[in-house]
């Protein structure tokens, strides 16, 4: 099945039990009663499936866990140095993977069924978008261990690759947990700009760049957004700085390639509802529409330190969307008077 895996393109797998995380309920529970999940009403719905995936389908006997790379060719974090420029999440650079990491799964998942050595099992694939906590299962699965950053880490493959899973009713052999090779290492804590993990091991999205500017809804509390820089999807500074990194496989798929590569912000700020579905048709970025995608270049302008993006933003401070001219009024105000 792994040869299998790889010919559909995946990097690597695993099998685990459905219950094979005993201890998942209780930690999304403390996540969510401490509140850190934010405005993510989600992450609070069927609890009881995402906290036991066993209960999501109680005819699975076995989970199969996918890694499919999405290997940046450069450094993400030297964009941050050009601050009239965008910083979008490598992830997000190039097509949708949720389409394409689907296809893949289907299409393993369809010779696992015809290989099987007896007829009629069944197989349910996911994608991000289920009631399913794909990190805790690829570590139960082997494919790596989540690292204080509570992102998957892998000694083969970095931190670059997305997470699939196909659940089956087959009874498959389980692969051994991966355990932690963090070490002392605090270097992914370190650099978060806004202080987002409480502690190793733990992450508040409150705080996190990822969360606020996708997530998000409504205006950023100026504390956070001022340390935001001019990250407008996304941020990626504790995958790319993890130490492990260096031992990561090259991905292949050019469907991930940076199709949207540090566009200027004044560029970006200007465009209107058609302009930003006609730009992001097939990227990950249209999900999040484009009140909230403008909203986030300004914060970008504001953080800038270019008097030159003034007239930028005094052009949207009269925008009908009163959370992106409070953003134009707020950028304006931090640039200075021109």
């Amino acid at each position: 099945m792994e040869a299998e895996a790889r010919a559909v393109g995946f990097a690597a797998m695993g099998v685990m039990r459905p219950d094979g995380v005993p201890e998942l309920a209780g930690r999304l529970a403390d996540f969510v009663a401490r509140g850190r999940h934010g405005q993510m009403g989600w992450m609070a719905e069927r609890m009881g499936w995402r906290g036991d995936p066993a209960a999501l389908w109680p005819e699975a006997r076995s989970v199969v866990m996918l890694a499919e790379l999405y290997t940046p060719e450069g450094d993400p974090l030297e964009v941050l140095e050009r601050r009239d420029r965008a910083a979008v999440s490598v992830y997000a650079q190039g097509r949708d993977y949720h389409d394409l990491v689907k296809k893949r799964l289907k299409r393993l998942g369809r010779w696992l069924l015809e290989t099987a050595p007896e007829p009629g099992h069944a197989i349910k694939v996911f994608v991000d978008t289920a009631p399913v906590m794909e990190k805790p299962l690829a570590q139960a699965a082997g494919l790596g261990w989540q690292g204080k950053h509570t992102n998957l880490l892998s000694r083969d493959l970095g931190s670059w690759f997305f997470l699939g899973a196909i659940f089956t009713t087959m009874p498959l052999p389980p692969d051994a947990p991966q355990v932690s090779h963090c070490g002392s290492c605090r270097a992914c804590l370190d650099i978060c700009p806004t202080g987002a993990f409480p502690a190793p091991y733990q992450l508040d999205a409150r705080r996190c760049i990822s969360y606020l500017t996708i997530e998000h809804k409504g205006p950023v509390e100026p504390d956070l957004r001022a340390l935001m820089g001019n990250r407008i999807y996304g941020c990626d500074d504790c995958l790319a700085v993890c130490p492990w990194n260096k031992f990561a496989q090259a991905g292949s798929e050019m469907r991930y390639r940076g199709i949207i590569d540090a566009p200027p912000l004044a560029e970006l700020a200007g465009l209107d509802d058609a302009g930003f579905r006609a730009r992001f048709s097939g990227s990950p970025i249209k999900r999040i529409g484009r009140d909230r995608f403008v909203r986030n270049v300004l914060y970008a302008i504001g953080n800038s330190g270019d008097a030159g993006l003034i007239a930028v933003a005094r052009g949207l401070q009269g925008d009908a969307d009163p959370v992106v001219a409070e953003a134009a009024s707020w950028a304006v105000a931090r640039l200075g008077p021109a």
